[in-house]
């Protein structure tokens, strides 16, 4: 029965996490584009089709399912992906971290570099949904991790806060 318990915990905290985090990181990523030069954002925009890796699997769900997406619906569903990733990604640190606090490691920095790495580096890659990391400037990479740091280290912060007030 407590099992149970701890799942459902896990469920709830971590869906609250993910979602300050993926807010978090939304915005510490926007904010490092916007120092970008247009130079660099032009490479980077041309890089990946001018869409998000998330638009790019939006449109393949669709285009399974016999539809065709307008550039609008693209980016909600794209942006609806990218949050149920993060909030997705945040329970299953939550989950986690109770069994094995090693993941809890470096406050959720290494939790955020690896979802950096795992998504961003390497299975856009595979499945598709961006070219190879060559194609975009390092700029990119670097606002991918320091946004991927935010996010986890929110995440942790954030479980934490909520470890306090559910004891």
């Amino acid at each position: 029965m407590r099992r149970n318990h701890n799942i459902a915990d896990a469920v709830c905290m971590g869906a609250v996490a993910g979602v300050a985090a993926t807010w978090l990181m939304t915005r510490v990523t926007t904010w490092l584009y916007a120092q970008q030069s247009e130079q660099t954002k032009q490479r980077e925009n041309e890089a990946r089709g001018d869409r998000t890796a998330y638009e790019t699997a939006a449109e393949r769900m669709a285009a399974a399912a016999g539809a065709e997406l307008d550039t609008d619906t693209r980016r909600t569903l794209g942006n609806a992906i990218h949050w149920s990733t993060g909030i997705g990604m945040a329970i299953a640190y939550a989950a986690l971290r109770r069994r094995t606090p090693a993941v809890t490691a470096a406050r959720g920095l290494l939790f955020g570099t690896g979802v950096f790495l795992v998504m961003d580096e390497f299975l856009n890659t595979a499945l598709g949904l961006t070219p190879g990391p060559r194609a975009f400037p390092w700029q990119a990479h670097a606002r991918g991790l320091g946004g991927h740091l935010a996010y986890g280290l929110a995440t942790e912060l954030v479980l934490e806060q909520l470890d306090r007030g559910a004891s």
